[in-house]
């Protein structure tokens, strides 16, 4: 039976998981250039002012009203 120590390093374990994979695809998707959420390309000042930019300044906008930061 697994005791609450136990239970925190499985959940620990499978957050540094996902949070790995989030990173790779987002180094994969970044290369793109395109937006996640329309599609449409990123403005290069934008890439360059944050090259990890996964989306357009618009969609960034929606996504920050309704607090869906993500990076």
């Amino acid at each position: 039976m697994a005791d609450n120590a136990d239970r925190a390093a499985v959940t620990i374990q499978q957050s540094l998981d996902a949070l790995l994979a989030r990173r790779d695809a987002l180094a994969t998707q970044a290369a793109n250039d395109e937006c996640i959420d329309c599609g449409y390309e990123i403005p290069t000042a934008r890439r360059q002012a944050a090259p990890w930019a996964t989306t357009c300044i618009e969609c960034q906008g929606i996504r920050e009203l309704r607090g869906r930061h993500v990076r």
